[in-house]
């Protein structure tokens, strides 16, 4: 993906032909709009550092959950959630990943990276959708979504949202394996694959004691990220597992 910002709308283009061309993100949705970008890019290092600490404990946290619900062994995952220091000195979510995906999918040959076996293809694609939604998010909240709390990718036009859509992926991980429990081929994505996936959006998640569907959730967690870059919260609101 990429972006230009034109005239207060942000230009989202991506190179995936899967996926929808020239999503627009308005700059200007807020009042106080150039009060919150300065915040966000004043914020300090020990915040960041914090935000992505919580961000990567409820992350494991999320991949510890779907791991219990294929019957796999989560004490380990459990307890790396819990011992995160700010900005994940210990590289904890390194750690849970490497144990997560020779679990989840019960293949300990799996590998996941983006040009990989199936069903890399199914979780790139419903990734891109939980990315785009975040990103609409954030912006709506009155941030930029190019400044991240950790990624600092100079050719990312969507580091914040990298950032933030982290703790989203396993419920990406959980549809993923339900599809694959039906479908008798996932080398392509098919039109039925793809529907299934964008129904990413209305997953169920219990989030600030409610539950949300999906594209609603990660909307309470964008004002809450704008919130502690303002100074008025110091904990991100994510899902609860």
């Amino acid at each position: 993906m990429a972006a230009l910002i034109d005239n207060n709308v942000a230009i989202i283009t991506c190179d995936d032909q899967h996926l929808p061309k020239g999503l627009t993100l308005p700059l200007d949705t807020n009042h106080i709009q150039s009060e919150r970008f300065k915040q966000q890019i004043n914020a300090s290092e020990p915040l960041r550092k914090q935000m992505w600490q919580q961000t990567i404990s409820n992350k494991i946290a999320g991949q510890a959950y779907m791991l219990a619900k294929q019957c796999v062994e989560t004490k380990n995952m459990l307890a790396w959630s819990k011992q995160v220091k700010s900005g994940d000195s210990d590289n904890l979510e390194g750690r849970a990943a490497a144990y997560y995906w020779r679990n989840i999918f019960k293949n300990p040959n799996f590998i996941r990276r983006r040009e990989g076996e199936p069903p890399n293809n199914l979780l790139n694609y419903g990734y891109a959708i939980v990315r785009a939604l975040m990103a609409r998010a954030l912006v709506a909240a009155g941030l930029l979504p190019t400044l991240g709390i950790h990624h600092h990718n100079r050719y990312n036009a969507y580091c914040l949202a990298d950032d933030i859509m982290e703790p989203y992926r396993p419920f990406v991980d959980e549809l993923v394996i339900n599809i694959m429990h039906h479908a008798n081929d996932i080398s392509h994505l098919t039109t039925d694959i793809k529907r299934e996936l964008l129904s990413i959006t209305t997953v169920d998640v219990v989030i600030d004691n409610h539950r949300s569907p999906l594209q609603i959730a990660v909307q309470t967690t964008a004002n809450s990220v704008q919130k502690c870059f303002s100074g008025e919260a110091r904990k991100i609101i994510y899902p609860e597992w």
